[in-house]
């Protein structure tokens, strides 16, 4: 199977060396498209030497397009209009984009009279592709077949955990996984940084709060209690724990974090009308 990538920034390139070294793009062949002949290059010679997996890279989208049986689009929503154009006459291929705001029927417009009869996938993944543990949704139109779903969705499955959605639920996905990598970055940044001034040099103070971060999201994914209950157990009475706790929830912590995501959530839905 040929799988192409149109545009390899910073979520197609996660995607793409996520997918190019776990085992799922073995006897595949990867096929890359993107405006700069120079991140071309780069990115096909440093996936190669990594993973060992041969990347071809094409000369423009229509040839990408003519050649792959799964088209992933990764390039900005402004993008997206003129590509579709570019490859309409693939029409016979899966076409996956993740570009937020650009609806299926957006898509399916953009490609004309092809659009009626073309297969396309929508996607919101996260940049944890690159290391194997990405949060994705696929969503499809009625002309994608189960088996057809299935191949794209095995790639998306290579780079992390993959759950198909209705198309009607991308503006939450956006506000729960596609943006809150960045929402975690900060917590993570801001532990660094009370560390630090706490004498903590920066490399190992990274180090501890990164891991406690792993740790606990492992423990939400494989625990049987709530997330409560999760919290109230690291809560001794009288102890540091439940004083910090106390100060965030004091702080608005719980409240900042929603607001955060619904605000995701609601530029999500504008872009979408825009």
């Amino acid at each position: 199977m040929k799988i192409g990538f149109i545009g390899t920034g910073n979520m197609g390139g996660a995607i793409l060396k996520g997918y190019v070294r776990s085992d799922a793009s073995n006897g595949n062949e990867v096929l890359i498209h993107n405006r700069s002949t120079e991140r071309n290059e780069q990115m096909a010679a440093s996936m190669t030497q990594v993973s060992g997996t041969k990347i071809r890279i094409c000369n423009d989208n229509r040839q990408l397009a003519e050649e792959a049986d799964i088209i992933i689009i990764g390039v900005k929503p402004n993008d997206v209009e003129q590509v579709l154009k570019e490859i309409t006459p693939a029409k016979e291929k899966i076409i996956v984009s993740m570009a937020a705001g650009v609806s299926i029927s957006q898509m399916e417009k953009a490609m004309g009279r092809s659009g009626a009869f073309a297969r396309i996938i929508r996607i919101m993944p996260n940049t944890p592709a690159q290391v194997g543990e990405a949060m994705t949704s696929m969503s499809r139109n009625s002309n994608v077949s189960d088996g057809e779903f299935e191949n794209a969705k095995a790639i998306f499955d290579s780079v992390g955990k993959c759950e198909e959605v209705p198309e009607s639920m991308i503006d939450c996905v956006i506000g729960v996984s596609g943006s809150s990598t960045a929402y975690t970055f900060m917590y993570i940044e801001a532990l660094v940084q009370a560390a630090c001034a706490n004498g903590m040099e920066e490399e190992q103070a990274r180090a501890f709060a990164a891991q406690s971060v792993l740790g606990a999201a492992k423990m939400a994914l494989e625990s049987r209690e709530s997330l409560e209950q999760l919290r109230i157990n690291v809560c001794s009475p009288g102890g540091t724990t439940i004083e910090a706790v106390n100060t965030l929830f004091e702080n608005g912590f719980m409240d900042d974090v929603k607001e955060g995501f619904q605000a995701a959530v609601d530029r999500s839905k504008e872009m979408t009308g825009e």
